[in-house]
């Protein structure tokens, strides 16, 4: 049991805001193909994040016994050099276990371990814009491979399926800055240099704008009714509101929390555009 606390305590913090949100996100791009699939999605996101969770933790584990002393490492649950060895084991299983679904599931998995090392091991963390497109591409990686699982034929996606893949990637990427919020002091401490340090009038003003901007022309692709819309425009609207205006670390980790359920909300309208549309195109 100490083991699995271990691996679980590597990735508690991100599961509202990476495990459950692309799970979601695969199940109505893909679409599911059966329930069964669910456990290889959430078990296949959840090795390649706890991949990249060890590679990023092992890196400054002195930060984060300032800043994060309950992770593993500080927690004293796992020492430095058994981590280092569970990060470079880490690259075969996730390897392994991607194999076992297809080429393309495969090649997701390399590109993925790539980008772990450029990030990591090779400091492009340090400044916001090498981290948010580091970021951006290994968040596609894991949208794309866990829909590809998802969906009835894992060697390709369906054309709603790269609609809806290229359309979650650039919310993303346009909004990635949300969770960095909440980092700020520590960041600021080790001089890594986030959008919301280097730009924070900036930062908290595209949250203001963005939000209520892609809830409307989402809504719109999506075919998303007018009441629906507006509800979901007026949440964006609100958060928004929220990060321009609660600045403290606390109110930043619920803006954080909040977003994270905004961009769920948003991973799923492909499904309303599923069932109502799509139906109706296809009623036999």
């Amino acid at each position: 049991m100490l083991y699995l606390q271990i691996l679980y305590s590597f990735t508690s913090d991100d599961i509202t805001t990476t495990i459950i949100p692309i799970t979601l996100f695969a199940a109505v791009a893909g679409p599911l193909y059966n329930f069964q699939r669910c456990s290889h999605i959430v078990f296949w996101i959840w090795l390649h994040l706890l991949h990249f969770n060890v590679a990023n933790q092992i890196i400054d584990p002195q930060e984060d016994g300032k800043n994060k002393s309950s992770r593993p490492i500080p927690a004293g649950l796992i020492s430095l050099e058994d981590a280092v060895v569970l990060r470079w084991a880490l690259i075969p299983i996730c390897l392994a276990l991607s194999a076992c679904y297809s080429s393309q599931v495969f090649g997701l998995s390399f590109v993925l371990t790539l980008f772990i090392i450029f990030y990591n091991e090779l400091e492009a963390h340090e400044h916001w814009i090498s981290k948010n497109f580091i970021t951006a591409v290994g968040y596609a990686c894991f949208e794309i491979g866990s829909t590809l699982i998802a969906g009835k034929d894992m060697s390709r996606l369906e054309p709603t399926a790269i609609s809806a893949i290229f359309l979650s990637l650039a919310v993303f990427t346009s909004t990635l800055h949300a969770q960095d919020f909440k980092d700020v002091e520590g960041d600021r401490l080790i001089g890594r240099q986030t959008l919301p340090i280097a730009y924070p009038n900036l930062a908290r003003i595209s949250m203001l704008v963005a939000l209520p901007l892609w809830s409307i022309c989402l809504s719109r692709i999506w075919g998303v009714n007018t009441p629906c819309t507006l509800a979901f425009t007026g949440y964006a609207a609100m958060v928004g509101i929220r990060f321009t205006t609660c600045k403290t670390s606390q109110a930043a980790r619920m803006s954080c929390k909040l977003y994270s359920l905004w961009f769920s909300v948003a991973n799923l309208l492909p499904a309303y555009w599923r069932f109502f549309n799509e139906a109706q195109a296809y009623p036999f």
